[in-house]
């Protein structure tokens, strides 16, 4: 997985990639105006509150241009229990080239991208990949 530095959306504090070492990871590209990205919130929170104890965790990076605050008012509003950072291109660039959104990346404890998962995921086949590497 690409190293990063980037603001959360909720205080502003730099959250960096190294503090999710040694953790299973489901890193999802979205911005606040995508269809298809509200639609896969309430399968992200699920994963989260279901297999993110000290092993794993969700994070949700936005693409979206406009304020932060914007994006802070979308975590509110579906109760996002993951964390929530501000992407930015070279970020995009890093993972290879988001073009497309949702873009999901299944990553291994190791720090490895195993899955990479272009637009809409059903929750069965996340947890199912999920599973296997956990």
């Amino acid at each position: 997985m690409p190293a990063f530095v980037l603001p959360s959306v909720v205080d502003g504090n730099e959250i960096s990639s190294s503090a999710f070492k040694e953790k299973t990871l489901l890193v999802t590209f979205f911005a606040t105006w995508c269809a298809p990205c509200v639609q896969e919130v309430p399968t992200l929170v699920k994963l989260q509150e279901k297999y993110g104890k000290d092993t794993f965790s969700v994070i949700g990076l936005s693409v979206d241009r406009s304020s932060p605050r914007v994006v802070k008012r979308f975590v509110e509003k579906h109760n996002i229990t993951y964390p929530v950072l501000m992407a930015t291109a070279e970020t995009m660039q890093d993972f290879g080239g988001v073009y497309g959104i949702p873009a999901t990346f299944l990553i291994n404890k190791k720090g490895n991208v195993v899955k990479k998962y272009p637009g809409y995921i059903p929750q069965s086949v996340l947890e199912k990949d999920l599973k296997k590497i956990l």
